[in-house]
């Protein structure tokens, strides 16, 4: 468990996108990072840039396998984080490079860019780790 108040661990997908060979089996370290970090308490948010934006399209993950057997997808990794209450961070520049106009995102996807991230990276306390 985080035993320091104001813990917070921030986590930016940036080269695992949909896009890229293998980009589900990718994806899945920092998801499951994501929640290991929140069953221990820790404060943790997903940070989405680049082409992993498209992970938060709507239907994009829901058949991107993230194992050889087929067992989970990265929709299911994303809805079990969202029901942890993990928040879930699209970058406003990625967003507009990488997906098409009217292309709906996920329910409670929520809008940050690079100076969120840069700005919390500078607060004592927090972490970034990027993948």
């Amino acid at each position: 468990m985080s035993d320091v108040a104001g813990e917070r661990l921030l986590i930016v997908l940036w080269a695992c996108g949909p896009d890229r060979p293998g980009g589900a089996v990718l994806a899945a370290a920092p998801l499951v990072y994501a929640l290991t970090a929140s069953a221990l308490d820790i404060a943790v948010e997903l940070h989405f840039t680049s082409s992993a934006v498209r992970w938060l399209v709507a239907g994009v993950a829901e058949a991107a396998h993230t194992d050889q057997a087929g067992t989970r997808t990265v929709a299911d990794y994303l809805r079990e984080l969202q029901q942890a209450g993990v928040p879930l961070y699209v970058c406003g520049m990625a967003l507009a490079e990488h997906c098409r106009d009217g292309e709906p995102l996920i329910d409670g996807v929520r809008r940050a860019g690079a100076a969120s991230v840069v700005g919390a990276a500078m607060q004592p306390g927090v972490r970034v780790i990027t993948f």
